[in-house]
Parts: structure tokens; sequence; C-alpha cells
């Protein structure tokens, strides 16, 4: 068995999310479309000699501590009982705060990768039940490809859907999840939609108006690809918005009408996670 890995930890976008509730413990019920998309950090990792679990470079604005990535190695092994340790660098893509699930795409290809390089060749079930601890979009970075997501994130059913080019707009902040959930003009109690499949244009995305109250950027990027379309929207709880086509062309046009000091990229959906097959 290789000792190290070189892997990819994807993005996901939101194609839309609702907020449908609020448990007694403070976490929000959710449903939300999420797919995956060719935009991703790049993880190696590489089994130790001894136990130490330890990150092998800096990652910007993240300190050791907060890092999801060895916090989840540490879950893994405190969960297992394995008695090894792994060395973790992370080349950074995905930016933080921006909704696109970069730190815990990170925790899930970690749990995933030691998983494989530790021998473990535990189910993604139970992957998945260590890392919703770690944040809420872990359990989907586990599963294969597109899904509805529901409750705090542990509710996943595969979804069906037609590749698409995003325009993705990157306002240059970080948007930080607790400040958009706690603001008291958000809606707790979207109704679900009851079903799995939906169509082009289905839904909203709950926290936009707080986000665009208190971050202006995020409005001035909505604002620009609504101007080619209205079905653009904020992606997660962060920073990006997007805007969803059947061709690079059109992806490529609406990232054209985005302010000029206003970073952006095009992507496209990916049908399958390309760790699916990794046990």
């Amino acid at each position: 068995m290789n000792a190290r890995l070189t892997v990819p930890a994807p993005a996901k976008v939101n194609l839309f999310l609702h907020v449908t509730g609020r448990r007694p413990d403070g976490y929000h019920t959710l449903e939300s479309l999420v797919a995956l998309v060719d935009f991703a950090d790049v993880l190696t990792i590489e089994v130790r000699g001894d136990a130490r679990i330890e990150r092998v470079l800096p990652v910007a604005g993240v300190a050791e501590a907060d890092d999801l990535a060895l916090r989840a190695a540490r879950a893994l092994r405190e969960a297992t009982g394995v008695a090894r340790g792994a060395s973790i660098a992370i080349a950074k893509r995905i930016p933080i705060g921006a909704g696109l699930g970069g730190g815990s795409s990170d925790a899930a290809t970690t749990l995933i990768a030691l998983n494989h390089l530790w021998g473990l060749h535990r189910p993604r079930a139970e992957l998945a039940a260590i890392g919703v601890a770690l944040g809420a979009d872990v359990p989907f970075f586990l599963g294969e490809g597109a899904a509805v997501v529901r409750g705090i994130g542990e509710a996943l059913t595969p979804a069906s859907l037609p590749a698409h080019w995003i325009a993705l707009a990157l306002p240059p902040i970080a948007v930080p999840t607790a400040s958009i959930f706690a603001a008291p003009e958000l809606t707790r109690s979207a109704a679900s939609a009851k079903m799995d499949v939906f169509s082009e244009g289905y839904g909203r995305n709950d926290l936009e108006a707080a986000a665009r109250a208190r971050f202006a950027p995020v409005g001035e990027a909505l604002v620009a690809l609504r101007g080619v379309t209205p079905r653009a929207r904020m992606t997660g709880s962060g920073a990006g918005v997007i805007a969803a086509f059947a061709t690079i062309a059109e992806a490529e046009a609406a990232l054209a009408a985005l302010p000029p000091a206003m970073p952006g990229r095009v992507v496209r959906t990916i049908e399958r996670h390309p760790l699916a097959a990794l046990s």
C-alpha cells in the first residue's frame, strides 16, 4: 500500500439553500441542492512513522487549531483507535469564506485518504458520522456527487442534474458563517419542497439578504450577474455568487459583466467525486 497520496478536495456550489428551522441546540436545519465543481484544493497526505499529526505548510488565514483537515485526521484516529500519524500539506486554491466548502472538502478528503492510507477501510457512512461534527458540508463531500442535503447536513439524497457551466463571482472578502446564521432577520421557516429533482431556476438562498446587508461586495456581484440572468444567487453562506448556464460561452459572457476589480472564474459541475471509489 502506498504511504502517500496527492488528492483533490473539490469545491461545491449550492444551487439553492433554504433554512427550514432551528433546533433546540441552536443548529439550523437546511434544505439545499448541492453540486461538485471542477475547482479544488490539492492535499498531499503521507503516513508518519510515529503518531504525530502535523501540517507541513501554513495555510493563509487558517490557524492550525482551526484547520479542518487536521481536526479530521485527529477525529478519525480517535474514533478508530488507530495509533498512526500523518503529515498533511494543503495547496489552497478555494477561497476562504466564499461559500464553496473548501475547509469541509479538505476535511472530507483527509478522512477518505487516511481511511485508505491507514488501512482502515471503514464505510463512508461511518466517516460521515465523524465528519458531521466537523462541519455541515463534510458528509456531502463524502458522498458520490450531487445531492439534496437536509437536516444539519447529515441527510443526503442523490440528485439527478444536467451538467452546468457556472459563472462564479468571488468578491475578495471572507463572509463568516456564524454572523450570517445569527442575523435576526434571517428566515428560519422555509417550507420543504418534498422532492429530489428540481427544475432549473427553482429556489433561492435564504442567507442572501443577511449577507448583502453586511457585505456590500456580495450585493455588487449579485447585481452584476442578475443583469445577465435573474437566476444568479449566493452560494452557501459565503461571499461567492453563482449563475449557471448550459454552455461555457454563456458563463464566460456573464463573468465579463462583473465589476473590473472583482475576481471570478468559470467552473463546471462534475458528476462524481474524484475520490468516490477510494476505500
